[in-house]
């Protein structure tokens, strides 16, 4: 078994590390774009040019099934991506955690990118799922960025940012960018109200991890033997997984070098 994995960047790391918690016997592809990224203030058509390309690269390793791990790259380029690949490989997008996070009542917050925060498309699955209860759209300028390139003093900047723009009544988050899911730790240590009731974290490696599995009628294996198998491709290039991944537990996990933390609690997928 072959699951292939996308992204701009170091987003993929925790679907990617889902899947290994889950298979890890399953060959692992991680196709990224760090010659074009950042991906969110791309045109859709530019960022589909961009993710149709790396989804290629992918591709052509003849994984089982490719899942785009990337909330923008699914908005805009998910329909161009089934079009040219299905049905020969199945393709797995990411969407906001918003309905289980509603379903869970409110307040909510949705921490996103600037460039998400505020668009069409979150409006629209607010409105959807959640128009009934409070809900906090907030924009966490550089936090992908930092998570990126694992700057620790930008990393911390943008999560206090962040949470000083979020109301202290929340008690659901919604991580809006994948990256995000490799600092949730950090995000709900800056949110969590010694006197408050737990707060919970929604992220979407876990759904988007189990829905691959799934969509190719594979079951979860956990005690399986690892295959070890992994291979990094950016932009076109094989390679090393990068240093920086192994800054976060889920790249170390990747890298042979066991994970300890708790991911989020798992999003939709589609």
């Amino acid at each position: 078994m072959k699951i292939a994995l996308m992204d701009s960047g170091a987003g993929l790391l925790a679907a990617a590390a889902a899947v290994r918690r889950l298979r890890p016997d399953a060959g692992l592809v991680l196709s990224c774009d760090p010659d074009g990224m950042p991906w969110g203030p791309r045109t859709p058509a530019d960022l589909t040019e961009r993710a149709l390309a790396v989804a290629r690269n992918a591709a052509a390793h003849k994984p089982d099934a490719l899942i785009v791990a990337c909330n923008t790259a699914s908005v805009h380029a998910l329909p161009t991506l089934r079009a040219e690949l299905e049905p020969d490989l199945p393709v797995i997008g990411t969407v906001p955690a918003i309905k289980p996070a509603a379903a869970g009542g409110g307040p909510v917050a949705i921490w996103a990118t600037p460039a998400t925060t505020g668009s069409p498309y979150q409006r629209g699955l607010i409105q959807a799922f959640a128009a009934d209860i409070d809900v906090a759209e907030v924009p966490c300028p550089g936090l992908a960025d930092a998570v990126e390139t694992a700057d620790d003093a930008a990393i911390a900047a943008a999560v206090a940012a962040a949470a000083a723009l979020t109301p202290p009544d929340v008690r659901t988050v919604v991580l809006g960018c994948t990256h995000y899911e490799l600092v949730a730790d950090r995000i709900r240590e800056a949110l969590q109200r010694p006197e408050g009731p737990a707060l919970t974290l929604l992220g979407s490696a876990e759904a988007v991890a189990a829905q691959a599995l799934r969509r190719i009628d594979a079951q979860p294996a956990p005690a399986a033997t690892p295959s070890g198998e992994l291979t990094v491709i950016l932009s076109g290039r094989t390679a090393a997984l990068p240093e920086a991944a192994l800054a976060y537990e889920e790249g170390r996990l990747l890298s042979g070098i066991p994970a300890t933390g708790e991911p989020a609690a798992a999003g939709p997928a589609y």
